[in-house]
């Protein structure tokens, strides 16, 4: 007898609309009209260009992960510990 194992479904991490929304921004970047927030500077970064995407399919309400947080330097890990062991004691 052969051992079945279960297939598991992948979950997406991006929704469609998130999809189709990057595409569009993607299109418009290369097009040269894909302009940044405050500043409206032109877009020439393609990671900046998909930053601006998933932000705008964010705030439309489409399945997109939260942000990562940056992490911190392990100087700051350091003294945030150091804090709460004189805390403790």
């Amino acid at each position: 007898m052969a051992t079945k194992k279960k297939a598991k479904k992948a979950k997406k991490k991006y929704g469609p609309t998130a999809s189709k929304t990057v595409k569009k921004v993607m299109h418009e970047r290369k097009q040269g009209t894909l302009k940044s927030g405050r500043s409206k500077k032109k877009v020439k970064s393609r990671k900046q260009a998909i930053a601006i995407a998933l932000s705008e399919a964010r705030a439309s309400g489409a399945k997109v992960p939260k942000k990562s947080s940056k992490k911190s330097s392990p100087r700051k890990k350091a003294a945030r510990r150091s804090k709460t062991s004189r805390k403790a004691s």
